[in-house]
């Protein structure tokens, strides 16, 4: 017997049961409106989106080749958008996730405006934004169901017994839009009892994944801004126990935290480390500052000093009270705060890193990969980095090596549209193609993420309407790039008036009230001008 037809009978028992006062109640309604809501909170969505990501994880171990991906979203209809374009063109949502961006909150969903990246946003706007996406989602859920019921009517009232058959099978192995969020909580947004309730709102929300970063709370930066400020071990791994504890506490034991360090680019801390012993995790952490060698005679008032082998040691501080670390220290820093994570409680780690390349990337894994031999990346495939001129440098730089000849190019100049068709210009964007496949099998990538997608193609694609609506093309501007496109790819969203609900509605309505519903979907309905 189907799940469909399960469904049905669940719900013939209970309307019998309830008797004659239920008369008016159709099973076969209510079997279509549980499977149109299969998750009735976020803990549902949270223990089922773990689940998932721990399989996947799994699966990443024993074959690297087996890699998943997001895009970041900042609305809840974007979030939906991807995922109905995912199921429509590769036909299955596996291994591929979203990412909510701390960036594109503070950028784009304050009530201040727009703001930098630096947790000056509303903290509740992160869990809002979760909420959001996994209402759109299952809204995108209850539509492809509502199609599919729509087409079951349609072949029983033709007496199509075998497309009634198909249609069943497709509703009984009907596949959810709701997939893995990777939510971003910055730097925790205070102290380790504000990460855990932050954390908490985030779970019950449906977040199965947290990620954290170890930057100070009230000097957070953008990862790819300079200033950053990051915080000794012990701080960062009280915040990330404190997620645990919020996982734990909700029943999500099996939740996944991603600790990001961003030591490659910080060079500043606002603390000296607690060290009780030479060695120890504290003294690790100090040992990278830079530190002038002193004597006693040589105190000044309100110095700070450390002891180390025997030595006083002042370490540099600057006007604005940090401390800095020595220069080209960052390497060694991420890969001790990576191991030190993964030891302590975080299921895999994020480096920030300047640009995209591997080598760099694969350097510092294979150092986290003699202690930690299963440690799994997630990759920020940044906007901000310049894909087009690293790579073409890189390669480049590759050619130059390998004593091929360069004469026909100045490696300043490489983003120049007059190298667009060379040989160089294409052995570059090939790279970029297989950039994501070739960092996860060198570079143990189990994650590649765009954060910032969106905010860049909303900006894009409403300049090129912008531009030729408000000049000369008028009308034909929205008609020829936006209209005509969404009906010959096929795009559901120009049909908007079920994409926004309202043939479920017309249905609702229908189970209501029977004959006597008032429908929008008649003959006067200009979405039929789609069909």
């Amino acid at each position: 017997m189907s799940q469909y037809q399960q469904e049905i009978n669940r719900a013939q028992a209970e309307i019998d049961k309830a008797g004659a006062a239920w008369s008016a109640i159709s099973a076969e309604a209510v079997a279509r409106m549980r499977l149109q809501n299969q998750f009735q909170t976020g803990l549902e969505i949270a223990k089922y989106t773990a689940g998932i990501m721990r399989r996947d994880m799994a699966e990443y171990d024993a074959d690297s080749s087996l890699y998943t991906q997001s895009l970041g979203c900042w609305h809840g209809f974007i979030g939906q958008q991807k995922l109905i374009s995912i199921k429509k063109h590769l036909k299955s949502t596996n291994k591929r996730y979203l990412y909510l961006s701390g960036w594109m909150v503070a950028a784009l969903r304050s009530d201040f405006g727009p703001l930098p990246d630096q947790s000056m946003h509303e903290k509740t706007s992160v869990s809002g934004l979760i909420e959001e996406l996994y209402t759109f989602l299952r809204q995108a859920d209850a539509r492809e169901l509502d199609l599919l019921f729509t087409a079951l009517d349609a072949a029983r009232e033709a007496g199509d017994k075998a497309k009634e058959a198909e249609i069943l099978a497709q509703i009984d192995n009907h596949e959810t839009h709701v997939v893995p969020i990777i939510a971003d909580i910055d730097a925790g947004f205070g102290n380790a009892e504000a990460t855990y309730l932050l954390a908490k709102q985030m779970i019950e929300a449906g977040a199965c994944c947290i990620q954290i970063e170890n930057q100070v709370s009230d000097e957070k930066q953008c990862g790819h801004q300079d200033g950053k400020v990051t915080v000794p071990h012990a701080d960062f791994l009280a915040k990330i126990n404190a997620v645990r504890y919020a996982f734990m506490e909700l029943g999500i034991p099996d939740g996944v935290i991603v600790a990001r360090t961003d030591s490659l680019g910080a060079g500043l801390t606002k603390q000296i480390a607690v060290t009780n012993e030479p060695g120890d995790l504290g003294d690790q952490y100090n040992s990278f500052l830079d530190c002038d060698e002193i004597s006693a005679d040589e105190l000044g008032n309100g110095d700070v000093i450390i002891k180390r082998d025997g030595k006083l040691l002042r370490p540099k501080r600057l006007p604005s009270n940090l401390f800095q670390f020595r220069k080209g220290t960052g390497e060694d820093r991420c890969v001790l705060d990576c191991i030190t994570s993964l030891q302590n409680g975080a299921d895999m780690i994020w480096i920030e890193t300047e640009k995209p390349h591997i080598g760099q990337i694969k350097g510092m894994i294979d150092r986290i990969r003699e202690v930690i031999p299963n440690a799994k990346l997630v990759y920020n495939n940044s906007p901000s980095f310049n894909w087009t001129l690293n790579f073409r440098q890189q390669v480049f730089d590759a050619w130059k090596e390998a004593g091929k000849d360069v004469s026909a190019y100045e490696r300043d100049k490489l983003m120049s549209v007059d190298y667009d068709n060379t040989d160089l210009a294409n052995e570059a964007d090939e790279k970029i193609r297989t950039f994501q496949r070739d960092a996860s099998a060198q570079a143990g990538i189990f994650h590649h993420l765009i954060t910032l997608p969106t905010y860049h193609t909303a900006a894009l694609s409403t300049d090129n309407l912008a531009k030729g609506y408000f000049a000369d093309l008028g009308m034909l501007a929205y008609v020829k790039g936006v209209q005509r496109e969404e009906i010959r790819q096929g795009i559901a969203t120009v049909k908007h008036q079920n994409m926004a609900g309202s043939d479920i509605g017309d249905n609702h309505k229908e189970y209501f009230a029977g004959e006597a519903a008032l429908k929008a979907s008649g003959k006067d309905n200009t979405m039929n001008q789609f069909h």
